[in-house]
């Protein structure tokens, strides 16, 4: 749950409500929470049924046996040295951006531009809110450098806190809500116009990005005790829960928060730390700015409890590959006397870094379209592939409904990648990747026939 909360619901639901322009957004949450379901039961099934360290990457090489499993399995690796890093640079550019409702001098002084590359164009830009997000990752790095008991406290701590500023939210909610104003519609709310279905799309791709981490416990699959019953549980539970506490959370923003205000106001403090306003708002001038900071203070920590349970689970990956020989060897490399895969670690930190110069929605956006082509759907085509070539293969757990939840995950994901606006641009960033991703594997193949 550490996983998926993160700081995505407390700096998204003003680009989901400008996405279809009202509270109809809501219905993004509610079509992601499914397809976050059907994706949930292809790693559930995996995931008991292939409970390895490597998430993802196991299940490649255990589907598609030999070469193109190891293909697969590379290509997976390689988009993840960039995916991963999209994740933890979110996550800091919204502490970033809270810390500037906190000192509004550091989002000043912000120089901004346009990069333009083979057709993809990406918005960065530099101020000192950029250089905080910076700030939280080095932290997190310097964090990580300890050994694994204080990393369990600190997760612990972390997690206590998150879902302590959640519960403040709701309660504060209830208190303050206007429940007609949540649910006031813009005319022609619901009319099926292709602006409807395009903004649909927008607003569960950012549901999307909301709702991952389900799957992370995954690749832990080897250290799981009773994977066969604690992973289907882990996955499902945390995507129900979680799902009940997003939808709460927002229905009790909007009671409190007018939408009109959280549209009108995008590149103000309302999208920067909408938490924020909204304890502003339901606590009056008298307490509300008091308030109002200290969410922005717990929220910050829980940007930065994400960046750190992130640079965790992901700095393994490559390591447990490259130790295998399927990846590049120096990940494989252990901290001489602490023990911990240092390299995997410092390259993703330093990544992620450089991504902190980016626009959140630039760097969502590119995050959930790497992750559908080059991860998920692979998965699902992959497990019904698996089901049809291992019909003996022992599977603990089974997917309810089958075949309908990769059926439909594959749909939804479809859906995300084609009906926005403008969509070529991050399939041409995906198309980049598999292409020198393809060169890299062939020639590793290549040098290592040559040199065994």
């Amino acid at each position: 749950m550490l996983d998926m909360i993160g700081v995505g619901p407390f700096i998204t639901l003003p680009l989901i409500l400008a996405a279809m322009g009202g509270p109809q957004a809501m219905l993004g949450w509610i079509l992601g929470a499914v397809l976050a379901l059907c994706d949930g039961l292809v790693w559930a099934e995996l995931g008991a049924a292939l409970p390895e360290a490597g998430g993802t990457y196991y299940f490649l090489r255990m589907i598609y046996p030999g070469k193109p499993g190891r293909y697969l399995a590379f290509l997976f690796l390689f988009q993840l040295c960039f995916s991963a890093p999209l994740s933890m640079a979110s996550g800091a550019i919204g502490l970033g951006q809270y810390a500037t409702y906190l000192v509004p001098l550091l989002g000043s002084h912000t120089a901004g531009r346009v990069l333009q590359l083979a057709g993809y164009s990406v918005g960065v830009s530099v101020s000192w809110a950029t250089a905080v997000a910076i700030a939280a990752v080095l932290l997190v790095t310097v964090l990580l450098y300890r050994n694994l008991a204080r990393i369990q406290v600190i997760s612990v701590a972390m997690g206590a806190v998150v879902m302590a500023t959640i519960g403040w939210i709701l309660v504060t909610g209830v208190m303050h809500a206007n429940w007609h104003q949540a649910f006031l519609m813009p005319p022609g709310a619901f009319h099926l116009t292709p602006e409807f279905f395009e903004g649909l799309g927008s607003a569960m791709l950012i549901a999307t990005y909301d709702y991952w981490g389900y799957y992370n416990v995954t690749f832990l699959g080897g250290e799981v005790k009773d994977p066969a019953r604690t992973v289907p549980r882990a996955i499902l539970i945390s995507i129900g829960l979680v799902a009940a506490l997003y939808l709460a959370m927002n229905v009790m923003v909007l009671a409190v928060v007018p939408w009109q205000t959280m549209i009108a106001q995008q590149d103000l403090g309302a999208r920067r730390a909408v938490i924020s306003i909204f304890m502003e708002t339901a606590y009056g001038p008298r307490f509300g700015p008091q308030l109002g900071r200290l969410a922005a203070v717990l929220i910050m920590f829980t940007a930065f409890a994400g960046i750190f349970s992130l640079l965790l689970g992901y700095s393994r990956i490559p390591y447990a590959a490259a130790r295998d020989g399927n990846f590049f060897k120096p990940f494989a490399k252990l901290h001489p006397t602490r023990g911990f895969p240092y390299v995997s670690l410092l390259t993703l930190a330093f990544a992620a870094m450089l991504f902190c110069f980016f626009q959140l929605n630039d760097v969502i956006t590119a995050l959930v379209v790497l992750r559908i082509i080059l991860q998920f759907v692979m998965q699902h085509v992959g497990l019904i592939y698996l089901r049809m070539t291992q019909p003996g293969l022992k599977r603990p757990f089974r997917l309810w409904l089958y075949p309908l939840p990769p059926l439909v995950a594959i749909a939804g994901f479809g859906y995300i990648l084609f009906s926005r606006v403008k969509f070529e641009r991050e399939l041409l960033l995906a198309l980049l990747l598999i292409v020198v991703a393809t060169a890299t594997f062939m020639l590793r193949r290549g040098g290592s026939t040559v040199h065994p």
